[in-house]
């Protein structure tokens, strides 16, 4: 019991004096050890592709939206905006959410020909994103002198990516993934 009592005596002391202590705290990992951040993303280019169409997913950390290309991807520039601007007539989009990302392709919604490769039905709605945790709504800006624009209307100015992706076949995609969390 004296051995018990000295060793626990000892530990209590080295404790108070400091040499037995605590390792430094680490710094918080980022939600889902995303590091992205959020200011605009621009890749300068002009894509001979068209666009053809726009999609979007839930993943467990972040919201995907796809914007289908059918040649490869040349420019973008995506970037949170106060309002999201049509295509050539400058006017404002409304778009529901607390925050707006445009994203803006380097490349046509028609082919060399003229004949138009996407034309969504709704330009309000391109897709539902009811129940997702960022997006809020996806809204057609147009397209107009070799750019079409996407609005993204998202739940708050949250860190976000982009990149793009070859195939399927002689296609490619741009990627836009909005974060759950900080």
């Amino acid at each position: 019991m004296k051995k018990l009592l000295l060793w626990l005596t000892t530990l209590l002391a080295a404790v108070g004096l400091g040499l037995l202590a605590p390792g430094p705290a680490s710094a918080a990992t980022p939600y889902c050890g995303l590091e992205w951040g959020s200011q605009a993303k621009t890749v300068p280019g002009m894509s001979t592709a068209s666009v053809t169409n726009v999609r979007t997913g839930q993943q467990y950390c972040f919201d995907r939206m796809v914007v289908d290309l059918n040649g490869p991807v040349e420019g973008y520039t995506v970037g949170y905006v106060p309002t999201i601007i049509q295509d050539g007539s400058g006017l404002p989009i409304p778009a529901r959410g607390n925050a707006r990302l445009q994203v803006t392709v380097n490349a046509p919604s028609e082919n060399h020909t003229g004949s138009i490769t996407y034309n969504p039905a709704d330009k309000a709605e391109l897709t539902n994103v009811a129940g997702y945790q960022t997006f809020r709504q996806v809204v057609y800006a147009g397209s107009f002198e070799g750019y079409t624009s996407i609005g993204l209307g998202v739940r708050a100015r949250l860190p976000f990516r982009v990149f793009t992706l070859e195939g399927p076949g002689a296609g490619s995609r741009l990627i836009v993934d909005v974060a759950h969390y900080w």
